[in-house]
């Protein structure tokens, strides 16, 4: 009998819901208008918001696919100045011999290399990695083997691991990999494995070689590894970070290198965490960004659905009457919320697809794991959860507002044709005076990140933007200093060949392109004279202990034509010309900041420095010359000192070529690449325009910029239209009002000032709300700003003015529409 209860009563519930739904859409349908009106803006705001949480999920959220990603640990040193930096090889194996915390420990770096004997030479990114590389990520080679202790030991047999990507591509999927060998640097590698599809650690990565061929750098000051960590079981990331700081301050300690470039302490973050720490906090405002448009968009359904019910008023007191108990009224506003929701949440859901296309093609090249980003199950999981909050959040509002009155009173006033206009109106207006807080926060943050990109766009980078075309060349990596001047040489036929091409007027080399991710290298260097040029970089770590005579500064491979190229002008003394052959005294042209900070008050012109910490080669060089500061990392970076030596005396394997052009883009590569390809057909090139270059690194300000601004606009729109739905709703309910007054003598002038006025008030109190609320948050929005405060005046106060303006625009037409009430009409009404 019981369970027969039961089931009854199950049936009875699911029928009272199918009816509810049923009504629900009736009413919905009722209205056409509205409910197409709210199911735009909540599928508009949905969307939106699923998007960039798609993103922020993909990026931030989403656990790297390696097996137990979150024991997979990045390990730094940390500088005297507090900033994590990479390992230096002698470092690197204290921390792996030292520790108690790893289960495996491994080094890498990465570089662009030009790569031979596969089906075509390719420019490819190659990672020396020690053997425990693999082991850290808990991956096995798909066949083939990993790399051995002995692999890696110095003049072992040159060995490589390949991408599945690059065994497909380039090495015609053959298992059998015994017999691919690729040259790389010069040497003959052969491959010993292919690792699975998937995996790409570091990024962009398809090669991996052993480390330490050579030998390794004895130095603690050269920084040239990053690291990587497995945990043992058990292990906390507290333990681990206590246990390397310990190794890193006895290394300290002990250490004879005692100089800035010594390390002072150390540190372990999570992988995941290193990889997209500088992403995080530009997603993170772009997240509250899209909530706060979501609020918006919300404020204008409720406003929507608080009128519907409004008029509704003698409806549910019949049925009150008749009754219904409160509860279920309130279930039935709870229906036709959901309804709404799911509705839009799946039109917007539908859109995300298309919205995340949209921001994969807008984000900056350099915003991490983009490959991660989709609309996947926790996405669509997270959509239906806010689709499902929205619906309650709607349902709940509307039922406790249309249901709270007494229904004696709705019947009463409905006869005279005034349902709930009172109380309907002033609950609109405070939720209009809430759009408005909220909109103006956005659009003041919008207006602060705009304001940072026009700030950035008018500082002067220091050189020359259009008309470049770039081409990044790689040769085998040499020391024999004749291999160097063979190099040295090839480089100069290539130039000479290059200034041929018609069209191009200018050539020049570097060996680090500003504003590309990376940049010069930077070193210590030290003020010397010739009769005191160490024998060895022993004694110029001995020398380096004396203060007096150190500068510190990035360290750039150039021609004379590069200054020309870009644009970069000389301030004073000379640049690099014909009489700086190889054999002749080796000349340095410094940047404007490191004459005024190293030389404050003199001339550095004569002077002489020693910088063979970089190149290993120990001859000094004479200044020569001053040219200007360029915004190496990005226009929003104060310019690093530079010290500029002659690609023709200080060879270098890997350069980018400059040339000036006022040729089509296209007619200049393609010669290019056939003088290339005619000096030595195995070296291939990878071209660009400097353009490119210069506005990639605008991308993630321009991205910020982008969607922040399009959040702001949607939901100034969406406030506008939400003070316009409220005042035309207040005129409507009050016509009968309006004609007694007119009736009773009452202007035009004081219709519309009684208007007007009710919409100040609701306008102002919005304003005064939203700045102080501005005040506190956009504090958070800091990091992404540059030359504007967060409390920027100007920014406050365009904003306000822009909100005042629009939302009395939208509070004049219903306003200027009350005073062509006629009385006679009016006092018929309804």
């Amino acid at each position: 009998m019981a369970e027969q209860v039961r089931e009854e009563r199950l049936g009875n519930w699911l029928r009272s819901v199918v009816s509810d739904c049923r009504y629900g859409l009736r009413q919905l349908r009722k209205n056409p208008g509205a409910t197409a009106v709210m199911v735009f803006t909540l599928a508009l705001a949905i969307g939106a918001t699923t998007a960039i949480f798609s993103v922020v999920y993909g990026v931030l959220l989403r656990p790297l696919p390696y097996r137990d990603a979150n024991r997979i640990m990045a390990v730094y040193e940390v500088s005297s100045e507090g900033r994590r930096s990479r390992l230096a090889d002698p470092n690197f194996d204290d921390f792996r011999e030292q520790n108690r915390s790893f289960q495996a420990i491994a080094k890498y770096n990465e570089y662009e290399v030009s790569v031979s004997g596969a089906a075509q030479p390719t420019r490819t990114t190659v990672a020396h990695v020690s053997p425990d590389f693999l082991k850290v990520f808990g991956i096995q080679p798909l066949f083939g083997r990993d790399f051995s202790t002995d692999d890696a030991k110095k003049g072992a047999g040159p060995t490589a691991l390949v991408s599945y990507g690059y065994w497909r591509q380039y090495l015609g999927a053959s298992r059998d990999v015994s017999q691919a060998h690729l040259k790389i640097d010069g040497a003959a590698y052969s491959v010993i494995g292919v690792l699975p599809a998937g995996f790409q650690f570091p990024p962009d990565v398809a090669l991996w070689l052993p480390a330490d061929l050579d030998g390794e750098n004895s130095s603690r000051t050269s920084h040239n590894y990053s690291a990587v960590g497995r945990l043992r079981d058990g292990v906390s990331v507290q333990q681990a970070n206590r246990d390397i700081s310990a190794i890193a301050r006895r290394i300290h300690d002990s250490s004879s290198e005692q100089n800035d470039y010594l390390l002072k302490d150390g540190t372990v973050i999570p992988l995941q965490d290193s990889i997209t720490g500088k992403a995080r906090p530009a997603l993170l405002v772009l997240l509250g960004a899209v909530m706060f448009l979501l609020l918006v968009a919300c404020a204008n359904v409720a406003n929507l659905l608080l009128a519907q019910a409004s008029v509704r008023d003698r409806e549910l007191a019949v049925r009150s009457a008749l009754g219904a108990e409160r509860g279920r009224l309130i279930r039935q506003f709870l229906t036709e919320a959901l309804l709404l929701s799911l509705v839009g949440g799946g039109l917007g859901v539908l859109g995300a697809f298309g919205g995340v296309a949209g921001l994969l093609a807008l984000a900056p090249g350099n915003l991490p794991r983009l490959d991660s980003v989709s609309i996947s199950i926790p996405v669509l999981g997270f959509a239906l959860l806010l689709s499902g909050v929205v619906a309650g959040g709607l349902g709940a509002f509307t039922a406790v507002r249309a249901t709270s009155g007494d229904p004696r009173n709705a019947l009463v006033e409905g006869g005279r044709g005034q349902a709930g206009s009172q109380g309907s109106q002033r609950v609109g207006r405070m939720i209009v005076a809430a759009q408005i807080a909220i909109t103006l926060v956005l659009v003041v943050g919008a207006g602060l990140v705009g304001r940072s990109l026009m700030k950035v766009l008018e500082v002067n980078p220091g050189f020359r933007v259009e008309k470049v075309v770039t081409m990044d060349v790689s040769l085998p990596w040499v020391e024999d200093p004749k291999a160097k001047s063979s190099q040295g040489i090839f480089f100069s036929n290539l130039i000479d060949r290059l200034k041929q091409v018609p069209g191009v007027r200018k050539v020049g080399a570097t060996s680090g392109l500003p504003m590309v991710e990376g940049g010069l290298p930077d070193g210590m260097f030290l003020l010397m004279s010739q009769n005191e040029i160490p024998k060895s970089m022993e004694g110029f770590g001995a020398l380096s202990q004396q203060k007096e005579r150190i500068g510190n500064a990035d360290f750039g491979v150039v021609t004379d034509g590069y200054f020309q190229v870009l644009g970069i002008p000389l301030i004073r003394g000379r640049i690099f010309d014909e009489h700086d052959g190889a054999n002749s005294p080796h000349v340095a042209v410094i940047s404007e900041s490191l004459a005024r900070d190293r030389w404050p008050g003199q001339d550095p012109i004569g002077h002489t420095i020693e910088f063979g910490n970089m190149d290993g080669d120990l001859r000094l060089l004479t200044i020569v010359g001053v040219v200007g500061d360029v915004h190496e990392y990005g226009l929003d970076v104060p310019p690093r000192p530079t010290v500029y030596v002659n690609l023709f005396q200080r060879p270098r394997a890997a350069i980018t070529v400059t040339m000036l052009s006022e040729a089509d883009t296209g007619l200049v590569t393609s010669a290019a690449r056939g003088i290339l390809h005619d000096l030595d057909p195995e070296v291939p090139a990878n071209f660009r325009t400097f353009l490119q270059v210069y506005s990639a690194s605008l991308g993630s300000r321009r991205f910020n910029v982008i969607l922040i601004g399009f959040f702001g606009i949607v939901a100034l729109l969406l406030a506008t239209a939400g003070v316009f739905g409220v005042m035309a709703y207040s005129v409507s309910r009050r016509t009968r009002e309006i004609g007694v007054r007119v009736a009773l003598g009452a202007g035009s002038g004081d219709v519309l000032r009684m208007i007007l006025s009710q919409g100040l008030r609701t306008i102002f109190v919005g304003v005064a709300i939203g700045i102080a609320g501005a005040l506190a948050l956009t504090r958070t929005v800091e990091s992404l700003l540059f030359g504007v405060t967060a409390t920027d005046p100007l920014t406050f106060g365009g904003v306000t003015l822009l909100l005042v303006g629009t939302a009395l625009l939208a509070c004049f037409i219903p306003a200027r529409r009350a005073t062509k009430v006629d009385p006679m009409v009016a006092l018929r009404y309804e």
